[in-house]
C-alpha cells in the first residue's frame, strides 16, 4: 500500500469518525431534552444542573478533543496553522470540560451527595488533569514559546503517545459515566436505556475511528521502503 492509499484510507476513516461523533452528540441531546427534561446550569432543579455535565463533557471534552487530534493529523495545511487549530480546539475542550465538571460538583452540593465516590469520577478527574498538563506542555514545547528542534524531536513521541492514551481514557470515562447513570436510574430494558447504550456505542466507535485515522495518517509521512 503506497502513501496515496494510506491517505485515502485515513480520509475515509476520518469521515466515519465525524459521523460517529456527531451521532453521539445528537443522541445525547435527544436523551437530555426528551427524557431528562432539558438542561440549565443555574436551575434550582438539580437534575437540570446535572444534565449540563454529560452535555458539556461529550460535546466538549470528548468530541472537541477528537476533532483537535484529527485536525492536526488528517487535514492538509500549513503546519503552523494546523498547530494553532489543534491547540485552539483543545482549549475549547478544556473550557467546556471545566463547565461540565463544575456542573457535576454543583449537582452533588444541591442533593448533598458525596463527591468523587465512583470509578467514573476517579478516572475522569485524573484524565482531565493529565489532559490539561498535556495541553500546557504541548503549547510551551511546540507552539509558544517553543523549544529547540532537538527537544521537540525528543518529546514528540511522548506527546503523540500521551495524546492517544488520553483519548482512550476520555472514552473510558464517558462509557463508565453513561453506564453509571443508566444503573442509578434503573433504566434496564426500556427505551431510555437503549438510547444510552447507542450513545455509548457511537462514542466508542468515535474513539476507535480517531485512533485508526491517526495511525493511517502517520504512514503518509514515513519511508515505506523495506
Amino acid at each position: 500500500m503506497d502513501r496515496a492509499n494510506f491517505k485515502h484510507t485515513a480520509s475515509a476513516i476520518t469521515v466515519f469518525a465525524h459521523i460517529f461523533g456527531l451521532t453521539a452528540c445528537i443522541l445525547m441531546l435527544v436523551w437530555l431534552l426528551h427524557y431528562r427534561g432539558g438542561l440549565a446550569y443555574d436551575s434550582p432543579n438539580p437534575d437540570f444542573v446535572f444534565n449540563c455535565h454529560p452535555f458539556f463533557m461529550l460535546l466538549g471534552f470528548v468530541f472537541m478533543s477528537g476533532e483537535a487530534m484529527m485536525a492536526y493529523k488528517t487535514v492538509r495545511g500549513e503546519k503552523k496553522t494546523k498547530k494553532i487549530v489543534h491547540m485552539a480546539l483543545h482549549s475549547v475542550a478544556i473550557c467546556m470540560g471545566i463547565v461540565g465538571i463544575n456542573a457535576a460538583f454543583k449537582f452533588h452540593d444541591q442533593v448533598n451527595l458525596e463527591n468523587m465516590f465512583s470509578l467514573h469520577s476517579w478516572i475522569g478527574i485524573v484524565t482531565f488533569c493529565l489532559y490539561g498538563l498535556q495541553w500546557l506542555l504541548g503549547l510551551c514545547t511546540f507552539l509558544f514559546p517553543g523549544a529547540d528542534a532537538e527537544t521537540k524531536a525528543r518529546l514528540l513521541p511522548w506527546h503523540i503517545s500521551g495524546g492517544r492514551a488520553l483519548l482512550l481514557m476520555i472514552i473510558c470515562t464517558a462509557l463508565t459515566g453513561l453506564s453509571e447513570k443508566a444503573t442509578s436510574l434503573r433504566l434496564a430494558g426500556n427505551h431510555e436505556s437503549r438510547l444510552l447504550n447507542f450513545t455509548a456505542f457511537f462514542i466508542l466507535l468515535f474513539g476507535i475511528s480517531i485512533d485508526l485515522s491517526i495511525g493511517f495518517a502517520r504512514f503518509m509521512h514515513v519511508d515505506l521502503a523495506i
